[in-house]
């Protein structure tokens, strides 16, 4: 892919150059005008989808009574901010403690993507909500709190910021997003070094057009569940 190889040259010689005002006035345009897409796409999202968070709330409490629907995973969001990310819960109530009964090949696994292909804590719902990314829904409240936008670098855990070394001010310089870059390009498939250099691009590239591509691309990997585990 030509934008993809075009990611991993800018990642390796990236400069910070000090925009232009114009740059700076047509960046500060495309934030408000963005903002405004963010918060009028998720309240008519959360009203149209508030049946299915029903079900979906449902399913989880039939399949594992003892654990709550909703899940808050911390993240490190906007300059460096700490980020509640909201979603269904697709684990089994004692996940976190599942993880010291990790094989040591799981352990490595989890380690070097912060994921296991085929996690033992995962429910039968939640396999079925990871594959369709239905458990990133309840982030649209993230969204109308500012925390998120539409599209954006997904947001990590501290541990995967120290990754982007020199990089990690530029990551988290716009908000990060219910999708991007990379859930756009191959998710799971890529290795995490890809998808640093994938993220990486989208900030250096981000547009209207560009988030338009996305957003389409990312319905196509969701309804083909390519790259999701």
């Amino acid at each position: 892919m030509q934008m993809k190889n075009m990611a991993y040259e800018m990642f390796s010689i990236y400069k910070d150059k000090a925009p232009a005002i114009g740059t700076v006035q047509k960046a500060a345009g495309y934030e408000a005008c963005k903002r405004w897409i963010d918060v009028s796409v998720a309240l008519c999202a959360l009203f149209l989808l508030s049946p299915f968070f029903a079900l979906i709330a449902l399913c989880i409490k039939l399949e594992d009574p003892a654990g709550k629907v909703f899940y808050v995973h911390n993240r490190i969001g906007y300059r460096g901010k700490k980020l509640g990310l909201y979603k269904f819960r697709s684990m089994v109530y004692n996940a976190e403690d599942m993880i010291q009964s990790f094989t040591p090949e799981q352990r490595k696994e989890f380690h070097e993507n912060f994921k296991l292909e085929n996690d033992p804590r995962i429910t039968r719902v939640g396999k079925f909500l990871r594959a369709t990314s239905l458990d990133e829904l309840p982030q649209l409240l993230n969204i109308l709190k500012g925390e998120l936008s539409l599209v954006g670098p997904r947001p990590v855990v501290k541990a995967e910021l120290e990754k982007y070394g020199r990089h990690r001010d530029k990551l988290v310089s716009v908000l990060p997003g219910l999708t991007g870059y990379w859930q756009a390009n191959g998710r799971s498939a890529t290795t995490y070094g890809e998808r640093m250099e994938m993220e990486l691009y989208y900030v250096d590239n981000r547009s209207f057009a560009l988030d338009m591509k996305i957003l389409l691309k990312t319905a196509g990997a969701v309804l083909s569940r390519e790259g999701a585990y």
